[in-house]
């Protein structure tokens, strides 16, 4: 028995023994761990294990006592929830659909009041959507709401914030705690850790904001925003720096980046380290510390150097030159650099963790831009080198989209978020993520004309879709009580095509239409369709339109039956397009300092006359839907200016020019108000007002000239007639 005891005790003793010196010294450090953790707080912890990490960075660098303490995730989350009081918002529960059911998706802005200040940017929002098709002035027809209150800049520091917004708003009868309001703000809280505090409660209001943390970003109801500077332009925007065949195969630099770096405070740190990648040859990283007002008191041993090579590059060269492009996360995510990187051709590789993306939720960004992490920048490189050549092209390509379907003006930026909120609404007729990240793009993609991607005329020769048939749209104005002659022989040329498939005629004359029995008889169904006056009736898309080809015709149109068949069979190689038969062209005056239409026959075209032309029906609902009534009515308004319109609308949507055919005869037409000008030929008074007017709404030239007629095999040849598939086209 006491030998017994006697083990029991030297296990005990040897049990201790072992504890006490192979785990000692981690009791020693949890007894005093809370002592140490009182002793200083910094940015930068003293690792105890930091003889086993090797570090990359300066001392000085990780040490910056006057730096304020950065919020730990729960800190952030409790800040962000104090904020966003209506959290868990969706559209399900914070936004009242019934205001939609009887007007539609319709826009309201609260009246601009004189005495209160509205910045820059902001008016370019509420211009916008005042401009949009979206917009009523009544607010009782309202879906949204938008605050004339600027909520852009909520820096309490900035000299544009406004102050008690939120007794402002509770003033609003139609606030309604923010339900089916749409607020936009751009810049949120201020130094030292810029929070998303914005100063006032949004309620359950649609926050459309920039820089969004995921973690306050409320999925499908908030929107993130890119951040622009206030000389964004308005509409139109600047085109891409990426031409077609302008590609050069290897650019100069493979990764780039020039900007400030942050000596102190949030985002210091990120910056502080992209020293480590510039290696002087094909990674350029450059930063400098002289901003700010203090920057001489914050400066370190790098600044002096950094200063000096800083200077030596521009900032503007590098962009052009480089494959990727560094966005790092300054003060807040987001920065300007985001879009200048895209319009650029520069394929962003972005370095802010948290940062939702922007339209991430419409927009693939993984075939855009490269998502890195700020804790691996040393990585960067050689991730970037292993992207193959093919897929650089590929994303260089898709920034270039993004640019100029979404980002180049301050109306795109606007509509692309009333589209996608639109798009909530109406779930089951919403766009698909196929159609917001292909050409043209989600905002020229109406799903009120279809969900389907082979509705569209983009997409058919993609998807392998056969185009039998057309339907001929003859427009007729004369007062008479019978069909006039030059209609008859039209209509009995076109019924003759082996591709008719059924006659519609517009009616626009205030007299009725003639009976049935005053019509010829033809081999394929004709309609008459009463319309009105207007001559914007022509492309309003009719129900009786069965068919994808539309080949739009005027009463006192001549043309054969062969011309009519040789034209179809050419648009259905480019159903995207609008082919026909008279052209004109446009120029620039130098001397008046504006835009010319001409008739002269050149070796340049760019718009084809709607008098007789083929073109997808789908043109027709984006004339009419997409196109803001005033738009419609200055159609209405000016001579001839509904072909000008029609043709930039499908330049503007392709970026293509239209396809002139063979003509066996030379189109005429009475045109009043002629002139001479400069560039010879006729000049078009009424054609000319209408083109620069047009021109201004849209921001940008849409319109692209081609020096392209297509012809049948051996059109003019000196050959058997036997031989031509088209015989009747080589009569004079």
């Amino acid at each position: 028995m006491q030998t017994r005891k006697k083990y029991i005790f030297l296990t005990l003793l040897a049990s201790w023994l072992l504890l006490f010196f192979f785990g000692g010294d981690q009791l020693r450090r949890f007894a005093f761990f809370s002592e140490r953790k009182a002793e200083a707080q910094r940015n930068w912890p003293h690792w105890t294990d930091r003889s086993l990490l090797k570090s990359f960075a300066d001392p000085e660098e990780l040490q910056s006592d006057g730096d304020p303490p950065v919020p730990s995730p729960w800190e952030r989350r409790a800040a962000q929830l104090s904020i966003y009081k209506n959290s868990r918002c969706r559209m399900e529960t914070c936004f009242d659909f019934s205001r939609c059911e009887k007007h539609g998706f319709r826009v309201f802005t609260y009246p601009r009041d004189r005495e209160q200040p509205i910045s820059e940017s902001y008016s370019k929002i509420l211009t916008s959507i005042e401009r949009s098709r979206y917009y009523t002035p009544n607010p009782e027809e309202a879906c949204l709401f938008i605050l004339s209150i600027d909520t852009l800049d909520r820096d309490h520091l900035s000299g544009q914030y406004i102050r008690n917004v939120d007794e402002k708003i509770r003033g609003f009868p139609l606030w309604n705690s923010g339900r089916n309001h749409l607020i936009f703000n751009l810049y949120s809280g201020t130094w030292p850790n810029y929070t998303e505090d914005l100063g006032f409660d949004i309620g359950q209001a649609i926050l459309a904001k920039a820089s969004f943390y995921t973690e306050s970003f409320r999925p499908g109801f908030d929107i993130s925003i890119p951040l622009f500077p206030k000389d964004h332009p308005q509409r139109g925007g600047e085109r891409g720096w990426l031409y077609q065949d302008s590609v050069p195969p290897k650019k100069k630099y493979l990764l780039v980046f020039k900007g400030k770096r942050y000596l102190t405070g949030i985002g210091s740190s990120t910056r502080n380290a992209l020293h480590h990648i510039h290696n002087g040859k094909d990674i350029i990283s450059l930063t400098t510390c002289k901003h700010g007002k203090d920057w001489e008191r914050h400066k370190d041993t790098r600044c002096d150097k950094d200063n000096v090579n800083y200077e030596k590059f521009d900032y503007q060269e590098l962009l052009h030159n480089s494959t990727f492009c560094i966005v790092p996360r300054g003060r807040r995510l987001g920065s300007f650099r985001f879009l200048e990187a895209l319009q650029a051709a520069c394929i962003p590789v972005l370095l802010s963790d948290g940062w939702e993306l922007p339209f991430a939720e419409a927009i693939d960004w993984g075939k855009a831009a490269v998502v890195g992490n700020e804790r691996l920048l040393l990585q960067i490189p050689s991730a970037v080198r292993c992207i193959h050549p093919e897929r650089v092209l590929a994303f260089q390509q898709q920034t270039q989209f993004l640019w100029d379907a979404y980002f180049s003006s301050v109306d795109k930026i606007v509509h692309t978020t009333l589209e996608i909120i639109k798009d909530r609404l109406l779930q089951h007729r919403s766009r698909s993520r196929f159609l917001w990240n292909t050409l043209p793009g989600g905002l020229l993609a109406l799903p009120d004309f279809s969900t389907h991607l082979g509705d569209f005329p983009f997409y058919h020769l993609q998807r392998g879709r056969t185009l039998p048939k057309f339907t001929a749209l003859i427009r007729a104005t004369s007062a008479a009580g019978s069909p006039s002659q030059p209609i008859l022989r039209l209509i009995q040329a076109v019924s003759g095509s082996q591709y008719c498939a059924q006659i519609l005629v517009l009616w626009s004359c205030e007299k009725p239409p003639p009976p049935s029995g005053k019509w010829p008889q033809t081999t394929v169904p004709l309609t008459v369709i009463q319309g009105r006056s207007k001559v914007s009736d022509r492309f309003f898309p009719y129900a009786a339109i069965q068919t994808d080809a539309v080949l739009s015709l005027d009463e006192h149109t001549s043309l054969s039956t062969s011309e009519v068949d040789f034209a179809f069979v050419v648009w259905r190689s480019f159903p995207e397009r609008i082919v026909g038969f008279p052209a004109q062209s446009h120029f620039w005056d130098a001397e008046q300092r504006r835009w010319g239409y001409t008739s002269k026959w050149t070796n340049e075209l760019s718009i084809v006359l709607t008098t007789a032309a083929f073109y997808h029906r789908y043109y027709h609902s984006l004339f009419t839907e997409y196109l803001p009534a005033g738009l419609r009515e200055l159609v209405d308004g000016l001579a001839a200016c509904e072909d000008i319109l029609m043709n930039i609308l499908v330049a503007a949507v392709t970026k293509l020019p239209p396809i002139k055919v063979t003509q066996r005869k030379q189109h005429k037409e009475a045109v009043p108000q002629q002139g001479k000008g400069a560039a010879g030929g006729r000049h078009f008074s009424p054609q000319q007002d209408c083109l620069n007017q047009l021109v201004d709404w849209f921001g940008y030239m849409p319109l692209v000239s081609s020096q392209l007629r297509l012809d049948p095999v051996l059109f003019k040849d000196q050959v058997s007639i036997l031989r031509k598939k088209y015989p009747h086209l080589d009569k004079p």
